[in-house]
């Protein structure tokens, strides 16, 4: 069964799908680049918790810190996924957006764990601030660049679909 297709027709209906997809790509990368606000403020909360977590605290109160911080981190969470305008559908997010989180992960940890033992080695005054002051140094280096890395194949993705669907 054939049907005839008008090119100019085809043309306009992609360039309907295709523009309000751009503004979305957009926002994110937008986003991505701009935002680091919040970027800065879980960078102080870590400090903060790493910091009070170096002192001799008893156990209920190394609780509550951690508890403190855990509730901080999930309201950051809260209020950065409310501010979000655009919100990408979750088969649009790349395996780069799952690596970049759990490289975050792995990359923050070690540098708490080596700043850690080097401050014991080293036998430094102050070394939970140290470490903290590290610890929050290290993620900030990393978060930058490897949100933009993750953000960046976005728009060829969302381009390959839309022109592998119209060619079918």
């Amino acid at each position: 069964m054939t049907t005839t297709v008008d090119a100019e027709q085809a043309w306009q209906d992609l360039q309907r799908i295709r523009v309000p997809q751009e503004r979305v790509y957009d926002e994110i990368e937008r986003t991505a680049h701009d935002d680091t606000g919040a970027t800065y403020v879980t960078a102080a909360v870590m400090w903060v918790f790493l910091a009070v977590s170096g002192l001799d605290l008893p156990g209920w109160a190394f609780c509550l810190a951690l508890t403190a911080y855990l509730a901080a981190l999930g309201t950051l969470a809260v209020i950065a996924n409310r501010r979000t305008r655009m919100r990408l559908h979750r088969s649009r997010h790349s395996w780069r957006s799952f690596a970049t989180f759990f490289a975050g992960m792995a990359v923050t940890l070690v540098a708490i764990l080596l700043s850690g033992r080097l401050v014991e080695w080293l036998a430094l005054p102050f070394g939970s601030l140290i470490q903290a002051t590290l610890s929050a140094g290290t993620f900030l280096l990393f978060v930058g660049p490897a949100n933009r890395w993750a953000v960046s194949t976005l728009r060829d993705r969302g381009g390959r679909t839309i022109y592998t669907k119209a060619a079918r």
